[in-house]
């Protein structure tokens, strides 16, 4: 049963600003293929994560995989011959060190009340050092010679948003064929659910299609936590039927935002929600949308003041 909690105060609206306190100018309308499942899932979570850019503490998995990207796009700097499940070890480390330096925020996870505080930095590296393992027994990148690691692409929709996401490693054969691979660090979906995965590679396909003028040979999904590979080979319809599915899709978001209406949709994955305690479903309030933040994020001026 849902229950609703009576805010204590009323939230505050702060207009959106940049890290040095200046006004967050406009910018043109972008959808990636991670933001594009938040709404699928959520409408709320999506609100939360792109329009009030709510912050959520890291998460082991997560940063693990964020860890196990940086590992192999390091790995294929080394010269043929060199990439050896050893090399990918040895880089963990010092990839670590980089990530923390970056984002100091990943150092959170083994402190007090860290998601692997109880773990340990040095067991947390085995785990992501075991999934590297798995990847030696799926691929030889010894045998590969990719045209570009972690690509960003985009592309511009008609009317719509700016379509962008970055890809994990882009492989070009000598006839030209393109084959889009995605790394990840989870277990692959059981028989029947791999829709929402599917649309993820898909979304790929249709901004290099448009990009590239060129209908990618092979979607790659590489599952290091089961050691499964899910592969597709998409035809121009398909990659047209998802241009028509996102276009659908940002005509809902747009519509959600000139409303208000963010419906939140509860579900499995609520457990790993970091927002429950602002989300209507959990008997919490919304926050007030940031003043400005529906025009500067999604280019929508709201109807009237917007629904929490």
């Amino acid at each position: 049963m849902t229950t609703t909690a009576e805010p204590t105060a009323e939230p505050t609206a702060v207009a959106p600003v940049d890290a040095d306190g200046t006004p967050e100018p406009a910018r043109v309308p972008a959808l990636s293929p991670s933001r594009a499942s938040d709404f699928m899932r959520c409408p709320l979570l999506f609100r939360f994560r792109v329009v009030d850019r709510l912050p959520e503490p890291p998460s082991s998995a997560a940063s693990r995989g964020t860890l196990v990207h940086a590992v192999l796009e390091r790995l294929y700097d080394a010269p043929l011959g060199e990439r050896t499940r050893e090399a990918a070890l040895e880089l963990l480390p010092a990839e670590w060190e980089r990530l923390v330096e970056a984002e100091p925020r990943y150092a959170q996870l083994f402190t007090a009340g860290g998601d692997a505080a109880d773990v340990g930095l040095d067991s947390w590296l085995d785990g992501a050092g075991r999934l590297l393992g798995t990847y030696f027994t799926l691929e030889d990148p010894n045998r590969l010679e990719p045209e570009a690691r972690e690509l960003k692409v985009s592309t511009q929709l008609d009317g719509g948003p700016l379509l962008r996401g970055v890809v994990d490693r882009l492989d070009v054969a000598p006839d030209g064929a393109i084959r889009v691979v995605d790394y990840k660090t989870g277990r692959s979906p059981r028989r029947g659910y791999e829709a929402s995965a599917l649309f993820q590679m898909r979304f790929y396909g249709l901004v290099i299609w448009r990009e590239r003028g060129v209908v990618p040979k092979m979607l790659q999904l590489v599952y290091l936590g089961d050691g499964q590979v899910l592969r597709a080979e998409p035809e121009q319809r398909e990659l047209e039927a998802t241009q028509a599915k996102v276009t659908a899709l940002w005509s809902a978001i747009e519509t959600a935002a000139r409303t208000g209406d963010w419906q939140p949709r509860p579900g499995r994955l609520c457990s790993w929600c970091a927002h429950q305690d602002v989300c209507p479903a959990f008997g919490g309030t919304p926050p007030v949308v940031p003043a400005g933040a529906l025009r500067a994020r999604l280019g929508v001026e709201p109807d009237a003041a917007p629904v929490s």
